[in-house]
């Protein structure tokens, strides 16, 4: 090694700034067992409690009785199994879209778009805020990028405007549906106003909406009432409210069809495993059969946020799980989370690069596991930090 590592690490300590990692005993919910400590953890994307449900474990089981644990191949030599192909069915189902296609990640299924569809010189439009999965596909697609203001589609409006389009090249919008860090929706009924104007494609990153927004829990898009014409790319994952592992890409008959033959983190990557798939299945079904989960938490949401707003606190423009408060400096945002955390309350202190500088911030995210009176727990332990430096 020729270069010296340690002391960029310690400039990270230096500006709190370091991660660390903490291990948890046990399943996903609200009351664990974090470092071989007791918490109450306020920190999760298992937005309806469906990492642990008894359902979905037992659809795993089944699935790994039936199917073994690996999928030992990619998709396109022997790792699709019936599990694979009827969730991807049961997808595009359940999101209203002609097709889905399943990838490991999130991560990699932007990044499987963005190589499959664009080439050097096309044009990029993306949120400022966009995940940094969305960021990366950029990179990695060759396309000229222009990142727009955030939620601002009147910035993109302008900047759409003053390329005249070329025929030979592609224009393309992308953006997170809700924004990871602050919680909001992208305006995409603008959005998708502008790219029929412009004839672009339009893809939405619905990582935070799928299974929370909507009458079905079908995501920002059904929330929104925005059909696959108007947002052809629907990007989701399993992990976050489904409570399992990977994701989807789900659109039209042709797009799916591209992906298949073109995006290199679908065809170069062995499959999720079929017990995942099985499990994912009994968690769409738990979505659809069991709507309270959604109620239960949109009440949690305004619980919290009446709270907070009685506290003083800064909260963002979130409807959503995602409750983010902010406090500034992010060595205050890190003393307010070992504060509460020697509370027994785990709420993780989110600092740049992840959010802009002096924006550093709690973030709160819920779940409808979570009952009422751990949200009256956690908003007694907040009243007591404010005021303190």
């Amino acid at each position: 090694m020729t270069r010296d590592l340690k002391a960029p690490l310690q400039a990270l300590r230096n500006e709190h700034r370091y991660r660390s990692r903490r291990i948890l005993e046990g399943p996903q919910e609200p009351e664990q067992v974090i470092d071989g400590r007791p918490v109450l953890a306020f920190c999760s994307n298992d937005y309806l409690g469906l990492a642990n449900h008894p359902q979905v474990i037992r659809a795993f089981r089944q699935g790994a009785e039936t199917y073994g644990v690996g999928a030992g191949a990619a998709h396109l030599v022997n790792g699709h199994t019936r599990a694979h192909h009827a969730l991807e069915d049961e997808l595009a189902a359940f999101t209203g879209r002609d097709r889905a296609l399943l990838f490991s990640t999130g991560y990699m299924a932007n990044l499987g778009v963005a190589q499959a569809l664009l080439r050097r010189g096309d044009r990029l439009f993306e949120d400022r805020l966009n995940h940094a999965s969305l960021i990366d596909a950029a990179m990695i697609s060759g396309a000229r990028l222009s990142r727009y203001h955030h939620a601002d589609a009147g910035d993109l409006a302008r900047r759409l405007g003053k390329t005249a389009r070329e025929e030979d090249r592609e224009t393309f919008i992308s953006t997170d549906a809700v924004f990871s860090m602050d919680g909001n929706l992208a305006p995409l009924e603008a959005l998708a106003s502008l790219a029929d104007t412009h004839g672009c494609w339009l893809m939405a990153d619905d990582a935070h909406g799928i299974g929370v927004l909507g009458e079905r829990g079908a995501g920002t898009l059904e929330h929104l009432g925005l059909s696959q014409d108007q947002v052809p790319i629907l990007m989701g994952t399993l992990g976050k409210a489904l409570g399992t592992s990977g994701a989807f890409v789900a659109g039209p008959e042709d797009l799916i069809e591209t992906l298949i033959q073109s995006a290199r983190t679908y065809i170069y990557t062995t499959a999720m495993p079929a017990a995942v798939a099985e499990a994912t299945r009994a968690s769409l079904r738990i979505v659809q059969q069991e709507p309270e989960r959604r109620g239960h938490l949109r009440d949690l949401v305004v619980q919290f946020r009446e709270g907070a707003g009685q506290l003083g606190l800064e909260l963002m423009e979130s409807a959503t799980p995602i409750q983010p408060i902010v406090v500034g400096a992010s060595e205050r945002a890190v003393q307010w989370s070992d504060s509460l955390l020697q509370q027994g309350l785990l709420v993780p202190a989110i600092r740049p690069p992840t959010v802009p500088q002096g924006r550093a911030r709690l973030r709160v995210t819920l779940s409808a596991t979570h009952s009422r009176a751990q949200v009256d727990g956690l908003l007694q332990a907040l009243g007591g930090l404010v005021g303190k430096p």
